[in-house]
């Protein structure tokens, strides 16, 4: 694609505007949180220039169907609309950019984690260098705003005298934890052959966590792995940032949040949803997405549980078999989504056989869809969900109760907030133990038992947390009101 003007002058005349560059993970769970961060900082007056990879890009076009990927801009139709919420009439001042991930735009990043991961720690930060020389015109007015994953937001910062916001997209307890990886390491709980099993209590503003409740890679004895040089550099990285943004409500995580405000300016500006929980008007799924509301519609109301493993992990064939049989059996009407390398692109049939022959007339399987339609329609009752914390946020809004299934990394911890703290869901396993007869007994109880009824009241609450958090004079809209004052103030246009 060709390289775009970034539209940003120097401030101090009267039309000018600080500018934000705006870097996404090239993960489908990243990107849809920072694309709509983006286009909440363009109406609100900044001129944003968001950089994507040509992998993720070219994913995109070709799921939206477009002939040349090399002439599309996803953000073509936000960009002629006034974002919801926005101030003034104007076009959004969003500018498009791509920079190699320093392997080839077909390279199946799925089969290959490693050698991706490796990429995004060893080549993307000299690609990101040499665009960001090009797009920061004037660096007292800008501000870079990169995912916290990315191992040299900070470095780079400095280098070219910008401000740096770090963009945390998970809980702010999965933040907390990674950022105390110190004291983890110092009390035995982390980094040694044989971690230590009783509960942490140590941890600021996290009264207590059981270590099978860390994330994935933190109970990992090997610590050696390209994602744990990633994680600890990007925390490093982290540590210096000047702002740090999370996706997430104060109301949901006080303690935790009040603990990282003493480290550093931390401001919780969740739910980072599309405009009215509705299809987003900028292009973010990696996957073509299926229609399922003419089957929902014929479907009673709260009779579908939902089912989706999201867009990055994968699970065994025999996990995969032991849930497939458990749905069959609860008799449950159900819509899952199953995309192609789920288990591994090498293996693009891995249900049962038969299991289409006896799902027939009340269950439908699709490749992708567009979550949060799906997780509005009156249809669906329930969402038996891998805890991606953009899943959980979109059940929570749409006041759907979750069945608890965490693959990697944040989700284990993820579900210790929905089933344990929250009351908004319930476990049906883990990894390498999870039974038939539990799935059907668990998807029996949420879709048509009492412990659905508690579940969905309890969800109704949470619901009610998110809309005031949003809503003017709640807490995420007051955060992100204040972190905007603050930027404005530091890289002028502050009006």
């Amino acid at each position: 694609m060709a390289p775009q003007e970034s539209g940003v002058v120097a401030p101090g005349g009267g039309g000018n505007k600080p500018h934000a560059v705006v870097v996404a993970y090239p993960l489908q769970g990243h990107i849809i949180p920072v694309a709509h961060l983006a286009l909440r900082l363009a109406a609100r007056g900044f001129a944003v220039t968001f950089v994507s990879t040509e992998a993720v890009h070219d994913q995109t076009a070709r799921a939206m169907g477009v002939d040349d990927p090399d002439g599309y801009d996803v953000f073509a139709a936000a960009r002629a609309s006034v974002a919801s919420g926005g101030e003034g009439e104007e076009e959004l001042d969003v500018a498009y950019e791509l920079v190699s991930d320093g392997l080839p735009v077909g390279f199946d990043r799925s089969l290959h984690h490693d050698d991706f991961m490796g990429a995004l720690l060893h080549a993307l930060p000299a690609h990101v260098e040499e665009l960001l020389r090009r797009v920061v015109v004037d660096p007292a007015a800008t501000f870079l705003v990169a995912d916290t994953f990315f191992v040299w937001p900070a470095t780079l910062a400095t280098r070219l005298g910008v401000a740096y916001v770090s963009f945390w997209t998970e809980p702010a307890l999965i933040f907390n934890l990674y950022y105390h990886m110190d004291l983890l390491t110092h009390n035995g709980h982390f980094r040694c052959n044989e971690p230590r099993k009783d509960t942490i209590t140590y941890i600021p503003g996290v009264p207590s966590i059981e270590p099978t409740e860390l994330m994935s890679y933190l109970q990992e004895t090997d610590t050696t792995s390209v994602v744990h040089r990633i994680i600890f550099k990007a925390f490093d990285e982290a540590r210096r940032a000047d702002y740090v943004l999370c996706n997430t409500v104060e109301e949901l995580e006080p303690s935790t949040i009040a603990a990282l405000r003493a480290e550093k300016p931390f401001y919780a500006v969740g739910p980072v949803l599309p405009a009215g929980f509705a299809r987003s008007a900028v292009a973010t799924s990696m996957w073509a997405e299926s229609d399922c509301s003419r089957w929902l519609d014929a479907q009673p109301p709260g009779s579908v549980l939902y089912i989706s493993f999201g867009s990055y992990a994968h699970v065994t064939r025999r996990e995969l078999h032991e849930i497939a049989a458990g749905v069959l059996a609860s008799g449950a009407r159900f819509l899952w989504v199953l995309r192609p390398d789920v288990v591994s692109s090498d293996d693009p049939d891995p249900l049962p056989e038969g299991f289409a022959a006896a799902a027939a007339g009340r269950g439908v399987v699709v490749p992708w869809c567009c979550q949060v339609e799906v997780l509005s329609h009156a249809a669906v009752g329930g969402f038996l969900t891998h805890c991606g914390w953009n899943s959980i946020l979109e059940s929570v809004w749409a006041g759907v109760p979750m069945l608890c299934f965490p693959l990697l990394t944040d989700q284990i911890t993820n579900r210790r907030l929905v089933a344990r703290e929250w009351r908004a869901g319930v476990s049906i396993g883990d990894r390498g133990a999870v039974h038939a007869a539990e799935v059907r007994a668990r998807v029996e109880g949420v879709m048509g038992g009492e412990e659905g009824v508690k579940l969905r009241e309890q969800v109704r609450k949470l619901r009610a947390t998110l809309e005031a958090a949003v809503a003017p004079g709640g807490s995420s809209r007051s955060s992100f009101d204040e972190f905007v004052d603050v930027l404005k103030r530091r890289c002028g246009g502050g009006q």
